[in-house]
C-alpha cells in the first residue's frame, strides 16, 4: 500500500522529516518497507532558469534554426541553436543549462551538452512544454510572463510537487489502516507517546445540499447479508474534464493514472477515507432503479478491461432493472462507466460482505483497490460521509447540481464490539505493568470508547470498523503497539520451568522409532495431506461418503483430505522410480482423516513404512540377488519396532484384500497394532510402478497405548554360558514355525531361553508332503552350569512333543 506524505499531512500538520515518520509507522505496526522520493516533474526541473532573448538571427547553414544570445541573469549571455519557430527576441523563456538532465516520455533520462550544430556552437537549450514534462505541447517553445527577473529557478515558477511515498506492507487484519485517514489516525496515536498532541483535520461535508430532485433513482436491495448497507444519490449536469493539477499530482504520487475529473474523484476518496465509490453514467440506468442482487448462474458480462465473463450464482451484481451494469465491489461494466460525454452520474458508496466479495473476486482472478478493501473490511459508518465528500468534490471540479436526496439502505446497523479489559491481564501479556492513565490515553486515541472504569479493568466500546479487535487480548496487542514494543523493559536473567513430558508422549516415542528407521537405513517422507479424490476407486475399503472435501480447493488433485497413507507414498515411489532410483525405504508419520455421519470428523495417527528393490546398494561383498526386499524382510523391520516398544504378546491373522496379495494383521488384545504386507500389482500399475512394493501401516494411536504399559524389567548377565542344541525335523507341509516355538515354550519354562528356524529346505530326498525345518534351542541356566544329563532331558522331552503333537521326525 501506499501513502504520500503529502497528502498525510493534510489529515496531521507534521514537521517531521520522511524517515523518521516511517520509524514511527514503523513501530505503530504498518511496517514501512521503502520511502520513494516523488516529483510531479522528473528532475524538479534542477538547472532550468529563466532566461530572456537578447537576439534572434537565421542559422546560416540550416532554414529552420535560429541562433539566439540569451541573457541567464549571470552576466555573460550565451549562444544558444533552436529550431523553434516561435522564438524572437525580447521573450522571457525556459533553458536548460549544461548539465541539466532532462527527461523524454519514456522517462529515460539525457544530458544537456555543449556542442556544436550545423557548425554553430550551443550553451544550452531553450525547452518545450513537453521537453520539461510540464505539459504535452511541442509546437515551440514556452514563452514565459515578462515580469519574471532573468535568473529565477524555473522550480520557483511552476507548480512542482515533491514529496515522499511509504510503501507499507499492510497486514490482512489492518483493515482500518487502508487509507490517508487510517493511517494518519495511527500516526496521531504514537505521536501522542511521544508528547506530541497534533490534531486531526478531516474534509468537511456542511456544504452539501441537495439542489433539486429532478433525477431521482431508486435503489432495492435484494439480500442484506451481502450488503448490509447501500447509498446512492444522482448528480446532474456535470462536465467531465481533465482534472487539476493537485489531484493529478496525488495519484500520481501512489502510482494511479488520472483519467478524468469525476473518477479521480472516486479514486482520491478511496484513497483518503478506505470508502470505495463507484459512478455509473446514469443515462445508462435504464427504468431509473439500482437493483443490488445475484443473477442467473452463467450470465454474460462484460467488464471494463473488455473481457467478457461468465458471473457465478453467488456474484452480487449492481444492475439496473433490466441488466447487470457492475460486479458490485470488484470491477465496473463496460457500458456504464463515465465518459466525455457523460452529463449525468449516479455515485454509489456501499458496505458489501467480505467473504462474499473474496469469493467473487478470486472467482475471476481480479484484484482491484476496492476489492482489496472490501474482502477485508471497512468502515460500514463512514459510507454516507465518503458519499458526500465525494459528491462535493464532483461539484468542485465538475460543477453540477445534487439532484436527488441520499438513499441508505441500512435496516441492521452493524453494532460496535463490547470488550472488558483486566489490568491484571495486560500486566501478564505485556509483560510490565503500564499506568492505567497511559493506557486510557492509548485506548482513547485510537477511538476506543471507555464505557467504566473499575479496580480491576475498563469496560470498552470497540468501533466497528476495528474489525480486527474483537477480545481482550486483541485490546492489548494495541496498547502494546502504541506504547511502543521497544518501551517494555526486559531483565538480564531468563526465567524458565522445565516441563513434566511423559516419556510415552507422541514426539518423544516417534523420535526413538525415527531414530531406529533412519539407523536401519531408511528415510523419513512427508507427504501433503491434501490428494485427489480419484484415489477412492483404487480400494473397496474407502468410502466417498468418508471424503473430507475442500470448500475451496487449490486443484482438483488437491481437493480431498487423505483416507490413506498408501497413495501418497507410492507417489513417492513413482517420483523416485521414474529418476532411476529403485532401491527405495521410507517412512512416514502423518494423519488420516475421515468424514463419518453427522458432520463428525476422526484424525487418526498412523506410521506408514515403504520399502522396494534391493535392501542395501550394490556392492562386490554382497549377492544382490539375496538382498531383494521381501515380505520376511518386511516383518523383521515391522517386529522390531515392536520390540523396540516393548509391545509382545501378538495376535497374527493373515490378511487378503483388495490392498495387500499377502498380508498379516497384527493385534493385541482386541486392538489391531499394524496391517503390513505386499501391494496387489493392480494398483501399483496406477502408478506406473513396475516392481513388487512392500507397504506396512501401523494404528500410531494403539501403538502409543500398548507402549504406555511396557514394563522393562533389568537382570544380570548370567555367569554361566548357554549351550545351544539343533534338531532337523522332517513335517508335513502345512506345519508352521509357530507351532514348533509354542510347543517348545509350553514343554519348557524356564531353561530354554531362545527358538530359532535356521534353515528350511523342500525339495528331492524328502516324501511327499514334506518339508525339513532346521531349528537350534538355546538353554541356560542362570544358577549353574547345565549338565548333559538335563540338556538330553529337556531335548528328549522336546522330540517326544514334537513326534506326538506335530508327527515330527527327527533326520
Amino acid at each position: 500500500m501506499k501513502i504520500s506524505y503529502n497528502w498525510l499531512k493534510q489529515f496531521a500538520n507534521l514537521d517531521w522529516d520522511a524517515e523518521k515518520t516511517g520509524e514511527l509507522l514503523t513501530d505503530l505496526g504498518l511496517e514501512v518497507e521503502g520511502i520513494e522520493a516523488y516529483q510531479s516533474v522528473k528532475g524538479g526541473l534542477e538547472g532550468v532558469v529563466v532566461g530572456q532573448v537578447l537576439n534572434c538571427e537565421k542559422h546560416p547553414n540550416a532554414d529552420k534554426l535560429k541562433i539566439t544570445k540569451v541573457d541567464l541573469g549571470n552576466g555573460e549571455p550565451v549562444q544558444i541553436v533552436c529550431g523553434a519557430p516561435n522564438v524572437s527576441a525580447g521573450q522571457k523563456v525556459p533553458v536548460a543549462t549544461i548539465g541539466t538532465k532532462l527527461y523524454d516520455d519514456k522517462g529515460e533520462e539525457w544530458t544537456i551538452k555543449k556542442g556544436k550544430i550545423r557548425g554553430e556552437e550551443s550553451h544550452g537549450m531553450i525547452c518545450a512544454e513537453d521537453e520539461l514534462g510540464l505539459g504535452k505541447s511541442h509546437d515551440g517553445i514556452m514563452v514565459l510572463n515578462s515580469d519574471i527577473p532573468v535568473g529565477t529557478k524555473a522550480a520557483e515558477i511552476f507548480d512542482i510537487e515533491n514529496d515522499y511515498v511509504f510503501e507499507i506492507g499492510l497486514t490482512p487484519n489492518r483493515a482500518d489502516a487502508m487509507s490517508h485517514w487510517g493511517t494518519a489516525r495511527d500516526l496521531k496515536a504514537g505521536l501522542l507517546q511521544k508528547d506530541l498532541n497534533i490534531e486531526l483535520i478531516t474534509p468537511s461535508v456542511s456544504n452539501f445540499r441537495v439542489e433539486n430532485r429532478l433525477k431521482k433513482i431508486d435503489i432495492e436491495v435484494t439480500n442484506q447479508d451481502l450488503a448490509p448497507r447501500y447509498c446512492g444519490l444522482t448528480i446532474s449536469d456535470i462536465k467531465v474534464k481533465e482534472s487539476p493539477s493537485w489531484l493529478q499530482h496525488r495519484l500520481k504520487a501512489i502510482g494511479i493514472t488520472p483519467k478524468n475529473n469525476v473518477v479521480d474523484v472516486t479514486n482520491y476518496v478511496l484513497h483518503e477515507l478506505g470508502q470505495p465509490l463507484h459512478a455509473f453514467d446514469a443515462h445508462y440506468i435504464e427504468g431509473d432503479k439500482i437493483e443490488v442482487k445475484t443473477v442467473e448462474a452463467g450470465t454474460k458480462f462484460t467488464t471494463l478491461d473488455e473481457v467478457e465473463r461468465e458471473l457465478h450464482e453467488e456474484d452480487l451484481m449492481i444492475c439496473d432493472a433490466v441488466k447487470p451494469l457492475c460486479i458490485a465491489g470488484v470491477f465496473g461494466g463496460m457500458n456504464s462507466g463515465v465518459s466525455e460525454t457523460t452529463t449525468s452520474i449516479f455515485l454509489e458508496s456501499a458496505y458489501f460482505n467480505p467473504v462474499s466479495i473474496r469469493k467473487t473476486a478470486k472467482r475471476h482472478s481480479l484484484n482491484t483497490d476496492a476489492s482489496f478493501r472490501f474482502e477485508r473490511g471497512i468502515d460500514p459508518n463512514i459510507t454516507e460521509y465518503a458519499l458526500k465528500r465525494a459528491a462535493l468534490l464532483i461539484q468542485e471540479l465538475a460543477g453540477g447540481n445534487i439532484s436527488s436526496e441520499i438513499l441508505d439502505l441500512y435496516p441492521k446497523k452493524i453494532e460496535d464490539f463490547q470488550v472488558f479489559l483486566s489490568f491484571e491481564n495486560a500486566t501478564k501479556l505485556i509483560g510490565e505493568e503500564l499506568p492505567q492513565e497511559t493506557i486510557k490515553q492509548i485506548l482513547t486515541s485510537l477511538d476506543i470508547k471507555i464505557n467504566s472504569v473499575t479496580e480491576s479493568g475498563i469496560g470498552l466500546t470497540i468501533p466497528s470498523y476495528r474489525n480486527d479487535v474483537q477480545r481482550e487480548a486483541d485490546v492489548i496487542e494495541e496498547i502494546l503497539r502504541v506504547y511502543g514494543y521497544n518501551n517494555i523493559g526486559f531483565t538480564q536473567k531468563l526465567n524458565a520451568s522445565i516441563s513434566n513430558i511423559d516419556k510415552f508422549s507422541d514426539h518423544n516415542v516417534q523420535n526413538i522409532i525415527s531414530n531406529q528407521l533412519a539407523g536401519q537405513g531408511f528415510n523419513e517422507m512427508m507427504a501433503n495431506s491434501l490428494t485427489t479424490p480419484e484415489y477412492i476407486h483404487l480400494s473397496e475399503q474407502l468410502k466417498t461418503e468418508n471424503n473430507v472435501e475442500m470448500l475451496n480447493p487449490l486443484s482438483n488433485d488437491l481437493a480431498v483430505m487423505r483416507q490413506s497413507m498408501l497413495f501418497s507414498g507410492l507417489e513417492a515411489v513413482s517420483y523416485n522410480s521414474n529418476r532411476k532410483r529403485a532401491d527405495l525405504k521410507f517412512f512416514e508419520f502423518g494423519k488420516t482423516y475421515h468424514h463419518y455421519q453427522e458432520d463428525s470428523r476422526i484424525e487418526n495417527k498412523h506410521l506408514s513404512i515403504i520399502i522396494t528393490g534391493n535392501r542395501s546398494k550394490e556392492s562386490w561383498r554382497i549377492n544382490n540377488s539375496s538382498q531383494v526386499s521381501d515380505f520376511f524382510y518386511l516383518k523383521g523391520v515391522v517386529l522390531s519396532v515392536l520390540e523396540r516398544l516393548g509391545i509382545n504378546r501378538l495376535k497374527t491373522t493373515p490378511i487378503k484384500n483388495d490392498i495387500f496379495s499377502e498380508g498379516i494383521s497384527l493385534t493385541v488384545g482386541k486392538a489391531k497394532v499394524v496391517d503390513f504386507g505386499i501391494i496387489k500389482k493392480s494398483i501399483l500399475k496406477h502408478f506406473s510402478i513396475a516392481q513388487e512394493v512392500l507397504y506396512a501401516d501401523f494404528n500410531w494411536d494403539a501403538v502409543l497405548e500398548y507402549a504406555k504399559h511396557n514394563k522393562v524389567k533389568y537382570s544380570d548377565i548370567s555367569k554361566f554360558q548357554e549351550v545351544r542344541r539343533d534338531f532337523a525335523l522332517l513335517l508335513d507341509n502345512d506345519v508352521k514355525f509357530e507351532e514348533i516355538h509354542t510347543i517348545a515354550k509350553q514343554t519348557e519354562k524356564q531353561l530354554l531361553k531362545d527358538i530359532n528356524l535356521f534353515d528350511v529346505y523342500q525339495g528331492k530326498n524328502l516324501p511327499k508332503g514334506k518339508k525339513s525345518y532346521a531349528v537350534s534351542f538355546t538353554l541356560l541356566d542362570e544358577k549353574k552350569t547345565l549338565t548333559d544329563k538335563q540338556i538330553d532331558k529337556i531335548m528328549n522331552k522336546l522330540q517326544h512333543n514334537f513326534e506326538n503333537k506335530l508327527g515330527a521326525e527327527l533326520r
